[in-house]
């Protein structure tokens, strides 16, 4: 494990990590740990940012996977940024774009599912306030 940590930029709760050109078993520790200490942190939103990222091993597609149980269990969000049709693919061969939310750029993971604008508050600092159900679920 080289030891490198990948940069961090905060967006109110959304943290955004940028990964490396290349996710393989040299690095795929470090950026699963950079992933996890982000959400220790209480990132709201985690997006991984691998707009510049070329190849992603089977270590790295781990890496990405269990950073995702990790999110999902302290109830975040984790979304991707993928540039590069062979990182897209990787991801789709193994199923793992059906398991994460990926996006093409980073405005648009920012901005979050077109129908959530809790996602967009999040992601740019804002107070999310959800409706409460008064109605005891009666429809």
């Amino acid at each position: 494990m080289s030891g490198e940590h990948y940069p961090v930029l905060w967006i109110g709760r959304a943290a955004v990590v940028s990964l490396p050109a290349e996710i393989d078993i040299t690095n795929a520790d470090q950026v699963r740990e950079d992933l996890l200490s982000v959400l220790n942190q209480g990132a709201a939103v985690l997006v991984a940012e691998l707009s510049k990222t070329t190849f992603c091993d089977s270590a790295g597609v781990s890496a990405l996977v269990r950073s995702f149980r990790r999110a999902e269990a302290s109830q975040s969000e984790m979304r991707l940024v993928i540039g590069t049709p062979a990182v897209r693919r990787v991801l789709s061969l193994t199923g793992i774009d059906r398991l994460l939310d990926i996006y093409p750029s980073m405005a648009a993971a920012l901005e979050g599912p077109a129908d959530s604008a809790a996602g967009r508050d999040i992601a740019l600092g804002g107070n999310v306030t959800t409706m409460a159900d008064t109605d005891g679920g009666a429809a």
